[in-house]
C-alpha cells in the first residue's frame, strides 16, 4: 500500500494544515512539512530497496502495483503502479515539496492553514499524475492538480493575480477537457475493438484503429500535455502564472507542473499512438527547437525577474519536447536528466527570486544592482544556479542538454545546431541577470539581510542535489533505464501502415527529419543495434 500512502499522505497533511491554522499560523507549516518529509522517505525507502534489482527488472515490470475495481461496471479502477521513470518524477515532487513548504515559511501569513491545505493537495495530484495507470483516474488527478493551483495564484498572488489565474485555469481547464475527449474517445474504439471496456492504460496501448482516428485522439492528449510542457505557441499563460504565484506556487509550477506534460507525452502519447507520434515527430522537434530559441531571446528581454526565470523555463523544456520525439535512447535519458535538473535549478532561482522580493518589494530588475557586496552568500548561491541553467559541465543541467543534443544529431544534425544555439542563449541571458542583479553600483542604496539559516539550508540541499546529478548522475540513468526501454519499444511498434505519400526512411535522396527518424524507428523494430543506445551516458 506504499503507492496509496504517497497521495494519502499530503491529502491528509492538507485537510490537517486547514484546521490547525484556525488555532495557530505555525502548525500548519510544520505538519505539511513533517508529512511531505515522510512521502519522500517513503519513496526513497522503495528506490533503496529497488536498486539492486534494477538492473534485472524486465522492462515491462513494475516496481510496486495496486489495481483494485472502483466502477467495474464501467472498467474504471484504482491501478496505481511505479516503475523507475515514474519514481524518479515522485522523488522530485518529494523533495521540491519541502522547498516549496520552506521557501514560504515567512511569506505567507493570511488564511496560512487553507494555503497549506491547497500546496498538499497539488502535490498530491501531481504524486497522482505520475502513479496512475487507469486514464480515468489518471485524468481525475489531473483536475485535482488545477483547481488548488488556481486558488494558490488567486488568492495569495501578486497585483495581477485574478487574471493570471483565470487564464491559467483557462488554459489548463479547455486543454484538459480536449483530453478528456480522446480518452473517451480511445475507451470506446477499444470497446469496438475488442468488446471490452477499460480504462487500463496496458491493454488500450494495443488498440487496432485506423492511422486518421489515431491522429485525431492523439492531438487530444497531445494539446493537454503541450501546455502544461509548456510548448511555442501555448506558451503565453506560463510567464503571467509564474509572475503573480507566490514563491510556493511559482516552484510547483516550474518545478513540477511542467513535468507533469513531458511524462504525459512519454507514459501516454508514445505508447499509446506510436505511428501517429512518428508521423508528427518532425513538427514536434522543429517545435521544441523553437521553444529553445524563442524562449531563450524573450528571456533576455525581461525586466521582471520572475518572468525572465519563467522564459527560460520555455527555453529548456524545448529540450525535453525536442528529446522526446527523436526515438533516440540517449535523448531520452537526456529527457529525464532534463526534467529533474531543471525541476531543480529553476525551483531554487524561483525560491531565490522570492527571497529576493521579499526584502526588496520589487522584481524590477532595473532597480537592482550592486548586491553582492550587500548579500554574498545569495549572490554566489544565484550564480551557481544560473551557471546550472547555461549548462555548466559539472551540473546537473548539462547531462540532460548534451545527451538530448547528442540523440538529435542522429535524427538531424541541423535541428541539433539550431538547439546547441539555445546555449549560447542561455549563457548570454544567464551572465547578464548576474550583472545586472547582483554587479555594478547600488544605486537604491541596498542594505539587506543574507540568507537565513533556513533558506541557507534549503539552498543547500537543492546544491548538493544538482552537483550530485552533474558529477554521478549514473543511479538515475539505472533507475529509468527499464522504464525508458519499455516506452522505447513501445514506440517501435506500428500497428498501421504508413500514409500514403509519407517519406519513408529507404526512398533515396530524402534525408529529412522524419526520414532519419523513421529509419532509427526501424531498426528498432528489427532489433538491429546501433551506436546510440551503447552505454556512452552511463
Amino acid at each position: 500500500m506504499i503507492l496509496v500512502w504517497l497521495i494519502a499522505l499530503p491529502l491528509a497533511a492538507g485537510l490537517l494544515a486547514w484546521l490547525l491554522g484556525r488555532w495557530n499560523d505555525r502548525w500548519p507549516r510544520w505538519v505539511c512539512l513533517a508529512a511531505i518529509t515522510a512521502m519522500l522517505l517513503l519513496a526513497g525507502a522503495l528506490w533503496v530497496q529497488q536498486a539492486g534489482s534494477l538492473a534485472i527488472i524486465p522492462p515491462g515490470a513494475w516496481l510496486a502495483e495496486v489495481d483494485e475495481p472502483w466502477i467495474p461496471q464501467l472498467g474504471i479502477h484504482l491501478h496505481l503502479a511505479v516503475d523507475g521513470l515514474s519514481l524518479l518524477l515522485v522523488l522530485l515532487t518529494g523533495f521540491l515539496g519541502i522547498v516549496s513548504v520552506t521557501a514560504s515559511w515567512t511569506e505567507i501569513r493570511e488564511r496560512v492553514g487553507f494555503f497549506h491545505f491547497n500546496l498538499m493537495w497539488v502535490l498530491a495530484g501531481i504524486v497522482g499524475v505520475f502513479l496512475s495507470l487507469d486514464l480515468f483516474l489518471f485524468y481525475f488527478f489531473w483536475e485535482v492538480m488545477l483547481v488548488p493551483m488556481y486558488f494558490l495564484i488567486a488568492l495569495w498572488g501578486h497585483e495581477n493575480r485574478i487574471y493570471a489565474a483565470v487564464k491559467f485555469f483557462l488554459f489548463t481547464q479547455v486543454s484538459g477537457l480536449l483530453m478528456l475527449v480522446s480518452i473517451l474517445g480511445l475507451y470506446l474504439v477499444h470497446h469496438r475493438v475488442t468488446g471490452t471496456y477499460t480504462f487500463n492504460l496496458t491493454e488500450l496501448a494495443g488498440t487496432s484503429m485506423p492511422a486518421a482516428t489515431a491522429r485525431w485522439l492523439m492531438m487530444g492528449f497531445l494539446a493537454a500535455f503541450a501546455v502544461k510542457l509548456p510548448a511555442v505557441p501555448v506558451h503565453t499563460w506560463l510567464a503571467d502564472a509564474h509572475t503573480e504565484a507566490p514563491t510556493a506556487g511559482s516552484v510547483i509550477l516550474a518545478g513540477l507542473l511542467l513535468k507533469t506534460g513531458a511524462y504525459g507525452m512519454l507514459r501516454f502519447v508514445l505508447p499509446l499512438f506510436p505511428q501517429a507520434a512518428l508521423d508528427l515527430a518532425p513538427v514536434a522537434m522543429v517545435l521544441g527547437v523553437v521553444g529553445i530559441l524563442y524562449g531563450a531571446l524573450l528571456a533576455f528581454g525581461q525586466t521582471d525577474l520572475k518572468r525572465f526565470v519563467a522564459y527560460t523555463s520555455v527555453s529548456h523544456m524545448g529540450f525535453v519536447l525536442l528529446g522526446t520525439f527523436t526515438g533516440s535512447r540517449l535523448a531520452l535519458q537526456g529527457v529525464v536528466m532534463q526534467m529533474i535538473c531543471h525541476g531543480i535549478s529553476t525551483s531554487a532561482l524561483f525560491a531565490l527570486v522570492g527571497a529576493l522580493q521579499e526584502r526588496t518589494h520589487t522584481r524590477d530588475m532595473r532597480r537592482m544592482g550592486g548586491l553582492w557586496s550587500v548579500m554574498p552568500r545569495f549572490g554566489g548561491v544565484a550564480l551557481l544556479f544560473a551557471l546550472a541553467g547555461m549548462g555548466l559541465p559539472g551540473l546537473g543541467n548539462f547531462i540532460g542538454e548534451f545527451l538530448v543534443l547528442l540523440g538529435t544529431y542522429a535524427v538531424s544534425p541541423l535541428l541539433t545546431v539550431l538547439a546547441a544555439l539555445g546555449l549560447v542563449g542561455a549563457t548570454v541571458y544567464a551572465l547578464w541577470f548576474i550583472q545586472v542583479t547582483f554587479h555594478g553600483p547600488n544605486r537604491e542604496g541596498w542594505s539587506l539581510p543574507d540568507l537565513s539559516a533556513r533558506e541557507t539550508l534549503t539552498a543547500g540541499a537543492l546544491i548538493l542535489a544538482i552537483v550530485w546529478l552533474g558529477i554521478y548522475p549514473q543511479p538515475v540513468f539505472d533507475t529509468a533505464d527499464g522504464a525508458l526501454r519499455k516506452i522505447q519499444q513501445a514506440g517501435a511498434v506500428h500497428p498501421h501502415p504508413a500514409p500514403e505519400g509519407a517519406i519513408q526512411a529507404d526512398e533515396p535522396g530524402k534525408g529529412g527529419p522524419s526520414a532519419a527518424h523513421a529509419a532509427l524507428m526501424s531498426r528498432h523494430e528489427t532489433g538491429t543495434p546501433h551506436t546510440e543506445q551503447t552505454d556512452g551516458a552511463r
